[in-house]
């Protein structure tokens, strides 16, 4: 517990009051926080590297930092899947979900079944984790073959008409992701993103527009053809 407090404290100090008007502003939803940036937090927890325990503990904080600084301390090794529930089920903000998701859950070896499962969830933070994964998936995971990505293709097409920002939001990161893989997946995700065109919703549609709008872009395509030499 001394360990608990002498964290907190010196997240506290390094805290700024000022940026707390920031995270507002950028929809970062939040009871009690400090004002520590993410360089900072990063900064600090690299002290703390593979402290299950630890990183238990700072969880069941009332701090938004603290549960942050839970994600970049944990030890993939010793995470369970009922753990990984209980966490992601507890989620309210879009910036604990991402730091979730890229920190810790793209290291654990089940995360392609929970982030399936987590898509078919009503609550809008577990149904973005699974979402922000398949992105994740699309960013981190080099040696995957293109067809592993077919069955998020096909959950993607199936939840485009959620109109919750921070669901469509991810749907997106996800399709456009796994589309900057390589040219191949870029023409299936222009077909999904061209199919979704087609739904009567306004989520679908601005999903659609926006990844058809990235993966045409010249720019995009160039980046896309020198990785694959």
């Amino acid at each position: 517990m001394d360990e608990i407090k002498n964290i907190l404290s010196n997240l506290e100090e390094m805290g700024n009051p000022k940026n707390l008007e920031g995270m507002k502003r950028f929809g970062i939803r939040f009871e009690k926080a400090f004002g520590v940036s993410m360089p900072q937090l990063r900064k600090f927890a690299k002290q703390y590297k593979n402290q299950h325990s630890l990183s238990l503990l700072l969880w069941e904080s009332e701090y938004h930092e603290a549960k942050i600084f839970a994600t970049l301390i944990e030890n993939p090794k010793e995470t369970t899947e009922p753990q990984i529930d209980k966490w992601v089920d507890n989620l309210y903000s879009w910036d604990i979900c991402d730091q979730l998701c890229s920190n810790l859950l793209e290291k654990l070896p089940f995360i392609e079944k929970k982030c399936l499962e987590y898509t078919f969830s009503d609550k809008e933070f577990v149904k973005r984790a699974g979402f922000v994964s398949m992105a994740r998936f699309g960013i981190s995971k080099a040696k995957l073959s293109d067809s592993f990505f077919d069955i998020f293709f096909e959950r993607i097409e199936q939840e485009a008409t959620d109109e919750r920002v921070f669901v469509k939001k991810a749907i997106n990161w996800a399709l456009r992701q796994i589309g900057k893989r390589n040219m191949n997946l870029r023409e299936k995700a222009i077909f999904i993103s061209e199919k979704l065109l087609l739904q009567n919703s306004r989520s679908a549609k601005w999903i659609a527009n926006d990844a058809i709008r990235e993966l045409k872009n010249e720019k995009i395509i160039e980046m896309i053809k020198k990785r694959e030499k």
